[in-house]
């Protein structure tokens, strides 16, 4: 699970904004097949335009809570932060 969590939070923080923490406590190797469709970008409607076909399959979030029991929570956690103190330009060799 922690792979998954990983693998969502390099996926998806730059979109939303938020890193996803594995909070399961489950342990070991899972083997699964996660079917879902990207959303796709609002677009405003034109007048006399066919409406955008419905995308084959869920999107993530319901992919995640639909086909492997588990749910995405927005809560407040521990990040990583990388605070870079001072910088100088490289001396001349």
């Amino acid at each position: 699970m922690s792979v998954l969590a990983a693998s969502l939070s390099r996926t998806y923080n730059s979109a939303l904004g938020r890193n996803v923490i594995d909070g399961t406590g489950l342990t070991g190797t899972f083997d699964f097949r996660l079917k879902w469709s990207m959303d796709p970008p609002p677009v405003p409607p034109t007048p006399g335009a066919a409406a955008a076909p419905e995308p084959a399959n869920p999107s993530l979030f319901t992919a995640i809570q639909e086909q492997l029991g588990l749910k995405l929570e927005s809560a407040k956690g521990p990040v990583a932060v990388l605070v870079i103190d001072r910088i100088e330009k490289p001396s001349a060799n």
